[in-house]
């Protein structure tokens, strides 16, 4: 008999040394083929009408056959996935917590809390704050990956917060990678906050990493099948070209001739509206 529980205790050093176990598992992060925090603009100057497109649309997005496939494909078959709405610096919040998406049905339940409710918008627009704060939930978020994408969706450049290019280069740093998704509709309120070529501002300014990439949204008719591209290269293991264009603007020559884009074209703007200095 005590030899029957010397060889129990036995197993269960094994047990914990190699993470086998309810309690064990608990402790040890999952596995999988990527982490992903999808940060998508909120600020006042989308309409109610965009902000239910863009929550339908990543909701219609997940479920879908592409991505589910992307998904199952992995070398694990699972990732895990956060959904967080941003605004200004202190205008952040996560409407869906770190999930584990493996199946259809997982995918299905995180899109249906998507569409459980349609939240207001928040005030002024810091790419930068998002950035900073998407890297933050990464931090013990109960999964590992060899990718950490930041995603982030938006119709306009930085006004508040401190510099774009600050944010994302700390990011880079940490070995993030952030694409953009740069929302060019030009419906509703806040014209004068918009840029002609928001797309050549993102590609610029706050995407980075391997593989980094841009997709423009020019018409809100685009915007599911932008999505959904997406969302199937960032979690499936095909990796598009390092910062690669899937619609080249013409602005990247200029900007490149001039050499440079000015990445606080943002905080200049609302500097020239509002006069109190940039942040």
């Amino acid at each position: 008999m005590r030899r029957f529980f010397m060889q129990i205790g036995f197993v269960g050093v094994l047990a914990a040394a190699f993470g086998y176990g309810a309690t064990a598992s608990a402790q040890t992060p999952i596995p999988v083929d990527a982490e992903l925090a999808l940060a998508v603009d909120v600020s006042r100057s989308m309409t109610p009408r965009e902000l239910e497109i863009q929550r339908r649309g990543y909701a219609e997005a997940l479920v879908s056959e592409e991505v589910v496939s992307a998904i199952a494909a992995g070398y694990r078959g699972q990732v895990a996935m956060l959904f967080m709405e941003w605004a200004g610096t202190s205008s952040r919040r996560v409407i869906v917590d770190w999930t584990l998406v493996r199946t259809r049905a997982d995918a299905e339940a995180f899109a249906a809390k998507l569409t459980a409710d349609f939240s207001t918008s928040m005030r002024r627009t810091s790419i930068s704050g998002a950035i900073d704060f998407a890297s933050s939930l990464f931090d013990d978020n109960g999964f590992s990956s060899h990718r950490r994408v930041i995603d982030i969706s938006g119709d306009g450049p930085n006004n508040d917060g401190r510099p774009v290019t600050l944010a994302r280069d700390a990011a880079l740093a940490q070995g993030f990678v952030i694409n953009g998704l740069p929302l060019m509709t030009h419906e509703g309120m806040g014209a004068q906050w918009r840029l002609d070529d928001l797309d050549a501002y993102y590609y610029h300014c706050v995407i980075g990493g391997m593989g980094a990439f841009v997709i423009p949204v020019k018409e809100w008719s685009q915007f599911p099948q932008a999505v959904r591209r997406k969302l199937a290269l960032e979690l499936s293991n095909r990796m598009p070209e390092p910062r690669r264009w899937f619609e080249a603007p013409s602005a990247i020559a200029p900007a490149a001739a001039q050499g440079g884009y000015d990445c606080l074209i943002g905080e200049k703007i609302w500097d020239r509206l509002w006069g109190d200095g940039l942040n």
